[in-house]
């Protein structure tokens, strides 16, 4: 739920404010807050396109994830061993980052043991799996968010849209808002997903799905 919205021509100077926040408070984070927002230019050559899809389905498999061409509200977005597809781009670049900053003990359960996914249709049998509290949910969300951002800007997509939809800019008028980013950012390098310049960790060799 998106709970200010920002209008894409205010974002030079939002982008300046929040810019100005890092350099006093995460200045090693600014590099990875650009290589999101300059994925504004991306906008103009479309919006989850059919190639977007395809580079996010073929992310799920460099990763090791086997894929259902299926809408996840025929059953769930991951049932713990195929991730369902037929969604937007950046949905299901979301469900992939979900699979890498969830623990292995909880990968094999419905929606990674969340609770059922806004996409998910067996939304009971997904909460039946439900094996997380609260605060453990939000920080896997966040985490999920920015990696999520981070992938699809990788993949030459307009991430910054997201890093919008998903409430990154919240506040940006205050440094809270940079120390959340950067904080998070920070949690991603040291689980080794990202680098500091905020480029993705490419998966590893001979990982990729049948």
């Amino acid at each position: 739920m998106i709970l200010s919205r920002v209008d894409i021509a205010d974002l030079p100077a939002i982008r300046a404010a929040f810019d100005a926040h890092l350099e006093v408070e995460a200045p090693h984070a600014r590099a990875a807050f650009a290589f999101v927002m300059d994925s504004a230019d991306l906008i103009p050559l479309g919006v989850d396109t059919a190639e977007h899809r395809d580079r996010a389905v073929r992310l799920a498999h460099d990763f090791g994830l086997e894929t259902l061409d299926e809408a996840p509200q025929q059953a769930f977005s991951w049932d713990g061993r195929f991730l369902r597809t037929r969604s937007e781009a950046s949905v299901i670049v979301h469900e992939v980052t979900h699979y890498l900053v969830s623990p292995p003990e909880r990968r094999g359960l419905l929606d990674f043991g969340l609770g059922a996914g806004p996409e998910s249709g067996r939304v009971e049998e997904a909460n039946a799996a439900l094996c997380t509290d609260f605060a453990t949910r939000e920080e896997e969300e966040t985490l999920a968010s920015l990696l999520g951002i981070l992938w699809e800007v990788e993949l030459g997509q307009p991430g910054v849209l997201a890093f919008l939809e998903q409430n990154w800019l919240e506040g940006w008028h205050r440094p809270t808002a940079a120390r959340h980013f950067a904080r998070h950012l920070d949690m991603l390098v040291r689980m080794g997903l990202v680098r500091a310049d905020g480029h993705p960790v490419p998966p590893p060799v001979g990982l990729q799905a049948a």
